[in-house]
């Protein structure tokens, strides 16, 4: 019978893993990580487009969890001892380069998933952790002597993997392809830990308006983004809307995202696009004033490429119920002001949020009050560990998602070894 106990078992070869068993085996711990999938990172390769926003580059921490909302008040201790800083000397030092971007994301220097994967492996590698691949978990083992205490965890094959401190990395369950299908959440919750019901976080939304599937792939950048119920202003941001085959995305739609699941719950959900915030009413009139008059004889159809992209010109065309076929030379006035309002106020009318095989992270979890920050400890167990996305914590797109993932496994790792 195989009786080998491991000093560290991580469960979940996902970012938040792989950082938390090599930091384990740098610090000299015996490490095994187990993982579903036949490979590691399955879901840290599509990350940003496959692009990979490793982090936000907010130095400031107060500042950078004021964007994790009330549950950042739990994360001071843990992001004191490894900050945004740290994570990025992490990366430097390994050889991958990174830039900054807008809204302070910062990806490597290659645009590429593949140079962080990299760096993980080569790090795991260099530090003796031991990979188990095609090993799924279906239970975390509680000691028959002392029930505050975990042994191990079982894998679907039978065999028990038997550690002195246990690290459940599993994730939430976006992207359930990726191998993030919850399972963390089963066993963490049959054990006696408080799972709150995931649900789709940062996810795109759906439209009902037929002609937005015709824009898919377009873009819109710096743009005034409304959210409105009943008639009345929710929230208001500026930003990037990327149209997609059945609805719209782009970081600032995914952080609107969770507002707008709630408001769903309440009727009808208005997102109102403002196409030219820099110009207010009166002077988008006198720039179209402007275009109709260097455009006299042109057809309305052929006259708004100045104005918005190419793409979308005829779609606005449409929309302002003008002939297309009229000389700009004779618009009216009144549906040139028509014209202008909706630039000012394109109406999107939201049918629903597309789902968690389409989010970029779940919002549910762990209950934050059952883990000590400090350590990232279970305070029901006192060898099993809790990192990543396993956690209740909401936060917004741009980095921050990653950053959680460094120092939650960083902090875990240090106290797990500390023990050994």
């Amino acid at each position: 019978m195989n009786t080998e106990v491991w000093d560290v078992a991580v469960i979940g070869g996902g970012p938040a893993g792989m950082m938390a068993a090599g930091r384990a085996g740098e610090l000299g711990a015996r490490v095994i990580l187990i993982e579903k999938n036949a490979t590691l990172g399955k879901k840290l390769l599509i990350t940003g487009g496959g692009r990979c926003n490793v982090t936000n580059a907010e130095f400031d921490n107060r500042k950078l969890l004021e964007k994790f909302k009330e549950n950042g008040k739990f994360l001071f201790s843990a992001f004191s001892q490894y900050t945004v800083k740290d994570a990025l000397e992490f990366f430097h030092l390994r050889n991958m380069e990174t830039k900054v971007q807008n809204e302070q994301r910062v990806f490597p220097i290659s645009d590429s998933a593949q140079s962080v994967w990299d760096v993980l492996v080569q790090n795991l590698k260099k530090h003796n952790v031991t990979v188990l691949s095609n090993s799924p978990v279906t239970d975390i083992l509680v000691s028959k002597e002392n029930s505050k205490e975990v042994t191990g965890v079982k894998l679907k094959n039978g065999k028990v993997i038997c550690a002195r401190s246990v690290v459940i990395a599993t994730g939430g369950v976006s992207r359930p392809e990726t191998g993030s299908t919850g399972d963390g959440y089963k066993w963490l919750k049959k054990i006696g830990h408080t799972v709150t019901e995931p649900t789709a976080s940062l996810v795109p939304i759906a439209i009902k308006d037929k002609w937005v599937e015709r824009l898919a792939g377009v873009s819109l950048t710096d743009i005034k983004i409304t959210l409105l119920q009943n008639d009345v202003k929710q929230d208001t941001r500026k930003g990037k809307v990327l149209f997609t085959h059945v609805g719209i995305s782009g970081p600032t739609i995914l952080n609107m995202s969770r507002d707008v699941g709630e408001l769903l719950k309440y009727g009808e959900v208005v997102i109102s696009l403002d196409l030219l915030p820099s110009l207010d009413y009166g002077k988008l009139n006198t720039r179209l004033q402007e275009i109709f008059k260097e455009n006299d004889k042109k057809k309305f159809k052929n006259s708004l490429s100045s104005l918005v992209p190419s793409a979308l010109a005829p779609v606005i065309v449409e929309l302002s119920g003008v002939n297309p076929e009229t000389a700009c030379n004779s618009v009216t006035r009144e549906e040139r002001l028509t014209l202008v309002k909706l630039l000012k106020n394109i109406p999107l009318h939201v049918s629903g949020l597309l789902g968690l095989e389409k989010a970029v992270i779940s919002s549910g979890g762990v209950s934050l009050e059952e883990v000590d920050f400090k350590t990232m400890r279970s305070r029901l167990f006192s060898n099993l560990y809790l990192i990543g996305d396993i956690l209740n914590i909401d936060r917004p797109s741009g980095g921050y998602s990653l950053q959680l993932c460094w120092t939650t496994g960083f902090v875990a790792a240090t106290s797990v070894a500390e023990k050994k």
